[in-house]
């Protein structure tokens, strides 16, 4: 019995990769579609993509930086290069997670007679958000660059966490978005949630308590953005140094992926009852 659950689960969880493999240009062709049309009414266009995340950093440099700090460095680095680096990825995390909680609610309707991937429905959205932190990334880099934070050797690491990052949201996702189709409370669950995980992580700050430190470190987005500082203001390479929370965010990863996975095949087929 224990051995057919165990192939059943299995047969699952490959099903969404192969749906996955199998449909990456159809994925990119309709991330693309996503990001124009998001922006179409907009005079200045997918140009507030990068302008909503400035105005966010300013103020919150503005209000944390000069108000509360006066401008302190933080383990070093001025705080305004500190921050910016560890917020670069929320923009893409936060927007991901939220818009593709919805994805299958609000587009199961468009593809519902076609012969349309489902699994894909979560991961397209998340993708249409990635182009813009990748840019926002890079221009971040280039204002580190030109205040004397260059690219070096350790900077090769995003190579691992950019990746890591845009395959945790759509892990998140796939089971956020099957979760909202059941219960539509999700939604607004996955709302209150991000503003609570915003703040519980050291995208602001950096808590100075032990016991707090070890909690929030639990926070996957912990491990993004002191990774991401790693690999473009420190001098470290920072899954090697803090393996152990490396390990433990790539098992939280697979967990979650396999949970979305059992849990998104398993409902699927029930869609069109749901909604």
């Amino acid at each position: 019995m224990a051995f057919l659950l165990l192939h059943n689960y299995t047969d699952f969880i490959l099903f969404i990769l192969k749906e996955h493999f199998n449909n990456l240009y159809l994925m990119k062709r309709l991330a693309q579609f996503e990001m124009k049309i998001s922006n179409k009414n907009n005079y200045l266009g997918t140009a507030w993509e990068l302008i909503n995340p400035s105005i966010q950093i300013f103020m919150y440099w503005f209000i944390f930086g000069l108000g509360f700090r006066n401008n302190r460095t933080v383990e070093n680095i001025p705080f305004i290069f500190w921050l910016i680096v560890g917020i670069s990825m929320w923009f893409f995390v936060n927007q991901g997670i939220l818009n593709g909680t919805k994805a299958v609610t609000s587009k199961y309707k468009q593809v519902a007679k076609m012969n349309f991937p489902l699994s894909i429905l979560s991961s397209y959205i998340v993708l249409s958000k990635f182009y813009t932190h990748i840019l926002l990334l890079i221009l971040i880099m280039l204002i580190c660059a030109l205040n004397g934070y260059y690219p070096t050797i350790y900077t090769l690491q995003l190579l691992i966490f950019i990746p890591y990052t845009l395959l945790l949201t759509m892990t998140i996702t796939l089971l956020t978005s099957t979760l909202a189709v059941i219960i539509r409370d999700v939604q607004m669950l996955m709302q209150a949630l991000m503003r609570i995980i915003f703040f519980i992580s050291s995208i602001l700050y950096l808590p100075t308590n032990t016991l707090v430190l070890k909690v929030i470190q639990f926070n996957p987005i912990y491990f993004i953005a002191e990774s991401y500082r790693a690999a473009i203001l420190y001098q470290n390479w920072f899954f090697i140094t803090h393996w152990k929370l490396s390990l433990y965010n790539l098992t939280f990863l697979l967990i979650t992926f396999v949970l979305g996975s059992l849990l998104h095949v398993k409902y699927r087929e029930q869609f069109a009852d749901f909604l």
